[in-house]
């Protein structure tokens, strides 16, 4: 499930996707406004999306910098306030890209699923960041495009979602609540994620290369729209066979 050993070194998970999506972010936020609903996320106003990342962007960098037994650094405050709260999301975000861009990728720190390498973190923080940027798009109202994340890009958060968000929730007490073989097929990425179903039991995922095997449900489409899918969001994706499967996989 959660990989471990030496840190992958990929153009994705680098501090500038992070700065860029973070960027891209800030503007949708601003434009939708403090008070907006953001769609995706039913119970949060913008404002509450902003406090969360900062809170994460400021945990992650916190997490980079602590010794693995030391154990999960505390969970900041924000600023209750939208101009201080951005303000510091601000701030926390140059902290973060400081600390991933000084610190040797393979240098010991703490992560949540046992890799516990600093440079662990770019990838991370690289999803966390897209997947709410795409919540402050959504926030504005306006049309979101459907190809928003390359498909290389897209497809490494397919991966991460199945191999290591999954098993946090398992870690933190949910359970898988079906049994069966989903089928997970980014088309445009040429790849395909055989996934285990049991349920109360760990999911256990597998890639092949053939998309044509024998399952009880398939979600496809193209690598963004499958991204999002997974993340419950918007998309274009399409669920054949037992949509139940879908749905029996733990979201954080």
């Amino acid at each position: 499930m959660g990989r471990r050993g030496a840190v992958r070194s990929v153009p994705w998970t680098s501090s500038r996707r992070i700065e860029t999506q973070a960027s891209s972010m800030r503007s949708a936020a601003v434009k939708a406004g403090p008070a907006a609903a953001v769609p995706s996320c039913p119970e949060w106003t913008v404002l509450d999306l902003v406090r969360h990342q900062a809170a994460v962007h400021s945990w992650a960098a916190q997490a980079i910098v602590t010794a693995p037994d030391a154990g999960p650094p505390e969970w900041s405050k924000p600023p209750k306030e939208w101009d201080e709260a951005l303000a510091w999301w601000d701030s926390q975000v140059r902290v973060l890209l400081a600390r991933l861009r000084e610190t040797p990728p393979d240098r010991p720190a703490w992560t949540f699923d046992g890799t516990n390498r600093a440079g662990w973190w770019a990838r991370r923080q690289a999803h966390e960041t897209s997947i709410h940027r795409l919540d402050a798009e959504l926030a504005t109202g306006h049309d979101v495009p459907t190809l928003l994340f390359d498909s290389e890009f897209a497809a490494d958060g397919i991966d991460e979602f199945l191999t290591v968000m999954v098993p946090r929730q398992l870690q933190k007490g949910r359970a898988v609540e079906g049994t069966g073989r989903l089928l997970v097929h980014a088309a445009d990425a040429g790849r395909t994620w055989d996934t285990r179903l049991t349920a109360g039991e760990p999911m256990v995922v597998t890639a092949v290369h053939d998309s044509a095997v024998d399952s009880d449900a398939t979600l496809a489409g193209t690598a963004d729209a499958v991204y999002r899918r997974l993340w419950g969001r918007p998309s274009h994706a399409i669920v054949s066979g037992d949509e139940s499967l879908l749905a029996a996989i733990p979201r954080p």
